[in-house]
């Protein structure tokens, strides 16, 4: 949930914040972007760089780390949508690139093997592990568009190794999103149609028949992993997640939001595997 913004037009090496992050620090330079690395940097890189030599070119690529604790990364041109998101983040169809990004992610980790010594987050991760790195975190704050179409992701702050559909289910939690009715009011979400959304999700991603069955009640264990790790953050004083907490409705919001998707969880199987 480390959402760095990345604005698109400031050029030169002048040091220029980027704003939008929760938990991080972010300068772009040019072509070059500074932040705060995290524990498992080094072997983050290692895995960044080993994806690019596949041929994925989604994905930030790491240049250094230096020894105040920040690390470098090619800047990625394109557009991110923040809140309140525009319209054209919003549609079926940049929905259905970004499941898509997400794919073609996975595919080139799937031939990268993770180092599993390394100190990942446990904050998102999933709790089953799992044989690849999935990112934990592909909200739209995560992901560059180019003419609408989800071109890369970014911030691996939070990646560590889990299964594909583990991933599938933190990319429908954000972006269908997996939000109950009540919550979605008065919200740009207000009145979506989420087991359509999920369908859309599935479809694009090309989801197995199995990982379409699990996936409405691992949205549901993401969702409870992604209250822990609120609740931690909060109790840590933290003021971006105080702030926000407080803003959406405490925690009556979760509380509403988790029965809501344990109710629907046969209308999405339903609709993932009609």
């Amino acid at each position: 949930m480390n959402h760095a913004d990345e604005p698109r037009h400031p050029t030169g090496d002048e040091p220029h914040p980027l704003t939008g992050g929760m938990m991080n620090t972010v300068h772009r330079h040019g072509d070059r972007v500074t932040r705060t690395a995290t524990p498992a940097a080094q072997a983050l890189h290692t895995h960044l760089r080993a994806l690019a030599e596949t041929g994925f070119d989604g994905a930030p690529l790491p240049l250094r780390l230096h020894g105040d604790g920040t690390e470098e990364l090619g800047f990625i041109e394109g557009d991110v949508a923040l809140p309140p998101f525009p319209a054209w983040a919003l549609t079926d169809d940049a929905l259905r690139s970004t499941a898509r990004l997400l794919r073609r992610y996975h595919q080139a980790a799937a031939r990268v093997p993770v180092e599993t010594t390394a100190p990942w987050s446990h904050a998102l991760a999933d709790p089953e592990g799992g044989p690849i790195l999935c990112h934990n975190d592909p909200c739209l704050e995560n992901i560059v568009f180019r003419r609408d179409q989800a071109a890369a992701l970014i911030d691996f702050d939070l990646a560590a190794p889990g299964r594909p559909v583990w991933d599938v289910a933190a990319l429908a939690y954000y972006a269908a999103p997996a939000l109950d009715p009540v919550s979605a009011a008065g919200t740009p979400h207000e009145g979506g149609n989420v087991p359509h959304r999920l369908r859309v999700i599935a479809d694009a991603y090309d989801l197995s028949p199995d990982d379409r069955r699990t996936l409405p009640e691992t949205i549901e264990h993401y969702t409870a992993t992604a209250r822990a790790f609120v609740t931690e953050r909060v109790a840590a004083g933290d003021a971006p997640f105080v702030r926000d907490l407080e803003r959406l409705g405490g925690w009556r919001r979760w509380d509403r939001r988790q029965t809501w998707l344990a109710d629907q969880r046969p209308v999405f199987v339903q609709a993932l595997i009609r």
